[in-house]
């Protein structure tokens, strides 16, 4: 055989050998995958392990995708994780676990890879840092996360209804099927029902976007609403909704309203919004878990004793993004479902240039609402009254603009700032007849209650047209019908004034607070901080007597003889300011380190930041288990503060948070 016969023969062979070679010292790039460590959550709230492996030269930039329904175009994510939040993501494998709500449709999860030369500094979310770029897909989970059938509804949350033997209960399901409301005195005679009313928004309500887009709108479910009748007073009662077919709630119970207690308790903030597990276009709101926290603490504290909630406007800041909503009401479901949960509306609720109200004189209808104009807030809630503006659209009328009840020794009113309230217009008809109805032997304080400041010392100079016209038009009432206290938000810190009549302090007119400091931050604190040395001080005058940058909300305790208002800080659950008010009008100041700044022989200001203290009594019950209850509000906190640190740190993300004048 010859030498060139043995070459031909051999080629196959040299050919295997080579290419066995190749790929033994060529590296194997092994398939990306996503797995789930469950596909059925049992309730809202409930945590998913989300599990990947094989990503090939991991970077920090590598991004999880969360997406309801999974049908959804890349683009339109409801949120997103850094891999890099997983503690062995270098590796190339890691974990992450959410916590998600039902938005009544699946969910899927896709991993990206983004790089630096990728970064468009023009497709930015609400705080100017770049979002993540989906050209590149590397996986998609094998399976969908769905939530468990015939559990029950979601979002549940009471309101008072004109009637004072009457409590609402709303709630949300995936379709139109018939509802109740099952009540009673005790968990196990829930003999009482009544049948719900049914109401949903369609995406063609929505006035423009993101609203109505692919990227902001989700299905908003079926709204549910029933009202419990012939309650006696002051007793708890016992509740749970659904259907045989749909599955019920678990067990809830309520203190029903009594208008001949001489107590009245109330929590009292603004601008709260929520908190999500992720990061997300819109900016979401931290602190609210906090102000949540510490509000559950009072709520325990309480007894069988009712109180309610205020929420005065900029109320989830979802702006057009629907599944913040959804967000929103499963974090104040522990609230909203033993207590009535009050709102008036805010900008970012209402505000969008098409709105029908544009006064010549007023800066306002901005793009605040996120094209939702005022329709989620006004479906998602019953509040009393009939109070309705049209939208000039398709879109169902805006309601909950202007309302008021009694509790106890306190007659409550609630105006809307977004819509006409000058001389003219049925609101401020509605604010001259209701004050000057008001019987003051049986309720000696009125609280008026609404979003935008009639007066605050912050720069907000794009407002100071609208609150001249609430000077000429809305004080004159307000000092008329000695209005004990005027609450405002949409500023997101605390500020208190003395009793204001034209800028003037003096012993005519209501005690003004801001209080929209209970979860969102678009405001510079009132001093410099190191990284915002630019943003201005304001300087304090003698009107405001207390200013403050903490987190946190109000708490009101009322009787017969006193109002006390006292401002609870989120970073210690204490009083830092308190506010006390006589029946005959006296205002006595309490500065926040609860020491009386006049009228001392009163007695002192009790336990800070407990139900039962700044003078309302020396020692309560609550004070006698503190040793326990302290000891749990430490373990909760300072789970609440791990939580936010991981979703801090989950968004991996190198940006400077930019802060903006935008309320």
């Amino acid at each position: 055989m010859s030498s060139a016969t043995m070459t031909i023969s051999q080629t196959p062979f040299i050919f295997l050998l080579l290419l066995l070679l190749f790929a033994f010292f060529t590296p194997t790039h092994q398939k990306v995958s996503v797995s789930l460590s469950k596909t059925t959550l049992s309730k809202s709230g409930d945590s998913v392990l989300i599990q990947w492996s094989g990503v090939d030269s991991p970077s920090k930039l590598d991004w999880l995708g969360i997406y309801s329904p999974p049908s959804s175009h890349h683009d339109n994510f409801i949120g997103y994780k850094f891999l890099s939040s997983s503690p062995t993501w270098k590796s190339g494998s890691g974990s992450i676990s959410l916590p998600l709500v039902n938005l009544r449709s699946n969910y899927s999860f896709r991993i990206f890879r983004w790089t630096e030369a990728e970064i468009d500094r023009k497709h930015l979310d609400q705080d100017h840092n770049p979002l993540p770029e989906t050209a590149h897909l590397l996986a998609t989970s094998d399976d969908e996360l769905t939530f468990e059938s015939g559990r029950g509804p979601d979002q549940i949350h009471l309101s008072y209804t004109d009637a004072d033997d009457e409590m609402r209960v709303m709630f949300v399901t995936s379709d139109a099927g018939e509802t109740t409301v099952r009540y009673g005195p005790s968990d196990d005679s829930l003999d009482d029902v009544a049948v719900a009313h049914v109401e949903r928004y369609e995406r063609e309500h929505m006035c423009d976007s993101p609203a109505n887009a692919s990227i902001g709108w989700r299905d908003p479910g079926f709204i549910h609403g029933a009202v419990m009748t012939r309650l006696k007073k002051g007793v708890r009662y016992y509740y749970k909704v659904g259907s045989d077919n749909g599955g019920w709630s678990k067990t809830q119970s309520f203190v029903s309203r009594n208008r001949d207690s001489d107590e009245t308790t109330a929590f009292m903030f603004g601008d709260m919004g929520t908190a999500t597990p992720y990061a997300t276009f819109s900016r979401t709101q931290d602190e609210s878990i906090f102000t949540v926290k510490w509000i559950l603490r009072d709520i325990e504290a309480l007894g069988d004793k009712p109180a309610f909630v205020s929420h005065i406007g900029d109320i989830s800041y979802a702006r057009g993004y629907s599944w913040l909503w959804d967000q929103f009401f499963s974090q104040i479901e522990p609230l909203a479902s033993k207590l009535p949960y009050h709102v008036c509306i805010g900008n970012h609720e209402y505000d969008w240039p098409l709105q029908p109200w544009k006064p010549e004189w007023a800066n306002m209808y901005g793009k605040d609402g996120g094209g939702e104009c005022g329709v989620p807030y006004s479906l998602k809630f019953n509040m009393p009254g009939n109070s309705s503006e049209p939208t000039g659209t398709g879109a169902p009328a805006t309601r909950n603009l202007y309302y008021s009840f009694d509790v106890g020794s306190v007659h409550f009113v609630y105006i809307s700032t977004e819509t006409n309230f000058v001389q003219g217009s049925k609101q401020l008809e509605f604010i001259k007849r209701d004050l000057e109805a008001v019987d003051r032997r049986k309720t000696p304080f009125v609280v008026v209650q609404g979003h935008r400041p009639m007066y605050t010392t912050s720069n907000e100079r794009g407002d100071a047209p609208l609150r001249e016209k609430m000077l000429e038009h809305l004080e004159p009432l307000f000092v008329k019908n000695n209005v004990t206290l005027a609450l405002w938000g949409h500023v997101h810190r605390y500020e208190r004034f003395c009793q204001l009549n034209n800028y003037t302090c003096g012993s005519v007119g209501p005690v003004h607070v801001v209080i929209g400091m209970a979860g969102q931050d678009w405001q510079p604190i009132w001093e410099p901080r190191p990284d915002h040395l630019t943003d201005p001080i304001y300087p304090q005058p003698e009107r405001s007597l207390y200013r403050g940058g903490e987190f946190g909300y109000t708490r009101l305790v009322a009787t017969k003889q006193k109002l006390t208002l006292s401002y609870v800080g989120n970073h210690d659950g204490k009083v830092h300011d308190t506010l006390e008010i006589l029946a005959s009008g006296q205002v006595l100041g309490v500065n926040g380190a609860g020491i009386k700044a006049v009228d001392s022989s009163s007695g002192g200001a009790g336990e800070p930041g407990v139900i039962g203290g700044s003078g309302e009594s020396t020692f309560s019950w609550f004070v006698k288990g503190a040793s326990l209850v302290v000891l749990g509000i430490f373990v909760g906190y300072v789970g609440g503060y791990i939580s936010y640190a991981r979703k801090k740190a989950g968004t991996g993300n190198n940006w400077t948070p930019v802060k903006s004048e935008d309320m």
